[in-house]
């Protein structure tokens, strides 16, 4: 009997692979096109093809500037946003451990004794006795045996949240590593546009004593002195509003750090900033497929994919096995012996006859399945639409910042001859104050100009799918 016993569950064992009811998983095909945009606003990629792509880059590469290096290190380390996901990563993993293991059986080992008087008016002698019994067993309590993959497609729904948790990860690092970046870029336009506030206060502190001393020889008119003083109040309104945001923009870059910032690791002003390298974006957009939210949006589609193939599962008998094995004896010193051995088998199926519940709940997978392909499908557009966008800047922003140096130059020079003029009695003081107005709008222009072009180069690395490792 112990021989047949064996082969039944040895039997049982061997069809635990049994058939899955998942419906055969494929990708969806990707809704955009095949290729990045081309067109005026777009760069050549021919020219490019020696740089390295995104993906393959890793971010202390692709960021040059040291100071900015350290600072992403210690927000890599210290960013509670990060430390969140990293830790949902662990808790996805364990439940896909908890789940796995509802395929084996849980074995369990006992041992127990029981000593009880018996009456004499209950013992077939007439006569009171001592009844003492001691058992060992090891045994397997309502074990489900997957036959129709029930169990295994659950399994594979939760490998598929924990693979999208860890996907989902990456995408957080990604995100956190360009932050930062742009936070830095950004702290250092406000340094600079602070930098050009405070000169120009002075050189409109310069022309407006300049100009007190011509209208207290009664050269200049009040007109002409009260147009320069606001020029100097508008000055140091903008000294007080980049002071400001100087601030805002350390506050932020501490909360993505996770840390105050050292104060020697602050960048200077932009054009002291090392630029990011150069990558290359690749000709076929199917390199979309590889970033880290949309590896992640792909799993939990093959999450809810497997989720069928558990609810067509439950329609079918569930067969659970409860068995025992083990040796008991009225005496301690029997329990080993010969002919001490016990066993029980008790196998149990249950069959669902009328449960409208079920219909609900695999009508409720299916519809998660379509909305799980549609979030991916918009993952996939959105990625798109963000690369898109940073290649157009890309492609003119050189064009912009060549433009607008050739601007501050020609506004530059219309400042210097319109006071010049000034100064001969030629011009009134209006058309110096206008250049001085044009010059200033132009130089700030420019700075940001320069900051589009630094942060697109990060942004553009971070929605290509670099920076996860």
């Amino acid at each position: 009997m112990n021989k047949r016993l064996f082969l039944l569950l040895a039997a049982i064992v061997a069809m635990l692979g049994g058939c899955s009811l998942a419906p055969k998983y494929s990708r969806p095909e990707a809704p955009i096109p095949a290729k990045w945009p081309t067109g005026e606003a777009y760069p050549e990629t021919q020219g490019a093809a020696n740089a390295p792509e995104a993906a393959q880059l890793r971010w202390q590469e692709f960021i040059v500037d040291d100071r900015l290096r350290q600072v992403i290190e210690t927000a890599l380390n210290n960013n509670r946003d990060l430390r969140l996901a990293a830790l949902n990563v662990q808790r996805a993993r364990a439940i896909y451990g908890i789940q796995r293991a509802e395929l084996f059986p849980a074995v369990t080992a006992g041992a127990g004794a029981t000593i009880e008087r018996v009456p004499g008016d209950f013992a077939n002698s007439g006569q009171s006795y001592t009844a003492e019994r001691y058992d060992v067993n090891l045994g397997i309590s309502a074990w489900e045996i997957d036959f129709f993959g029930r169990i295994r497609s659950l399994q594979d729904r939760a490998l598929e949240d924990y693979l999208a948790t860890e996907q989902a990860r990456r995408s957080a690092q990604i995100l956190l590593v360009s932050a930062v970046a742009e936070a830095y870029l950004t702290m250092a336009s406000n340094y600079e546009s602070l930098k050009l506030a405070g000169s120009t206060f002075e050189t409109q502190k310069v022309s407006h004593q300049l100009i007190q001393r011509r209208y207290d020889h009664g050269i200049a008119s009040g007109l002409d002195l009260r147009q320069s003083q606001t020029r100097v109040e508008a000055a140091r309104r903008e000294i007080a509003r980049f002071t400001q945001l100087t601030a805002q923009a350390e506050n932020a870059l501490n909360i993505l750090v996770g840390s105050p910032t050292p104060e020697e690791l602050f960048p200077e002003d932009l054009t002291r900033v090392s630029p990011s390298r150069e990558i290359f974006p690749g000709i076929s957009s199917e390199v979309l497929l590889s970033r880290p939210d949309i590896l992640a949006a792909e799993h939990r589609l093959r999450a809810a994919n497997a989720n069928i193939g558990a609810a067509r599962a439950a329609f079918f008998p569930r067969i659970s096995l409860t068995t025992e094995l083990g040796t008991a004896s009225s005496e301690l010193s029997g329990l080993f012996t010969s002919g001490s051995g016990i066993w029980a088998f008790a196998p149990q199926i249950r069959m669902p006859i009328f449960d409208a519940r079920l219909w609900s709940a695999y009508d409720a997978t299916r519809i998660e399945r379509e909305i799980a392909v549609a979030q991916y499908e918009k993952a996939i557009q959105t990625t798109f639409r963000e690369v898109a966008d940073a290649l157009a800047v890309r492609g003119t922003v050189d064009r912009q910042l060549s433009a607008q140096q050739s601007l501050v130059e020609a506004t530059a020079e219309t400042y210097r001859l319109s006071n010049a003029r000034y100064i001969q009695g030629i011009d009134n003081y209006l058309t110096v104050l206008d250049a001085q107005r044009s010059l200033y709008e132009a130089q700030q222009i420019l700075i940001n100009i320069r900051l589009l072009q630094l942060s697109n180069q990060v942004r553009l690395y971070a929605v290509l799918g670099g920076g996860g490792e």
